[in-house]
């Protein structure tokens, strides 16, 4: 027999998870990103994106914790970024590695999108 917060902690770490927490640092949103970008979890981050209320917007996506992104992540990025040019702001990406990175680079979205080692480095371009 297991009580149920054993059930919630394995389904909490499956692999396809996204978890998006936003905040704010000196007037920029700041969105760290852990898990998997993929059809099943972009909503997670196309609603952590478009629920800013800053204007302009700016943003940071800090990525170091995304483990992979397929062409919905790449789609999101992109359709955000367009968004946030035109409203007077910008999108920047921080901390993308393995194969989150791999699929911007593939696309050529790392030449569109302003793309950071650091979220510092990004924080203050």
């Amino acid at each position: 027999m297991t009580d149920g917060r054993e059930g919630r902690t394995e389904r909490a770490g499956q692999p396809g998870r996204l978890s998006v927490k936003a905040t704010v640092s000196d007037g920029i949103r700041v969105l760290t990103a852990a898990g998997e970008i993929d059809y099943d979890t972009c909503e997670n981050l196309q609603q952590a994106l478009a629920s800013s209320g800053l204007l302009p917007p700016r943003v940071v996506v800090d990525m170091h914790q995304v483990t992979f992104m397929d062409s919905s992540g790449i789609n999101v990025l992109l359709a955000a970024y367009r968004t946030h040019s035109t409203a007077g702001g910008w999108l920047r990406l921080a901390g993308t590695t393995g194969a989150a990175k791999r699929a911007l680079q593939l696309v050529g979205l790392d030449t569109v999108i302003d793309c950071h080692e650091t979220l510092n480095q990004a924080l203050n371009a």
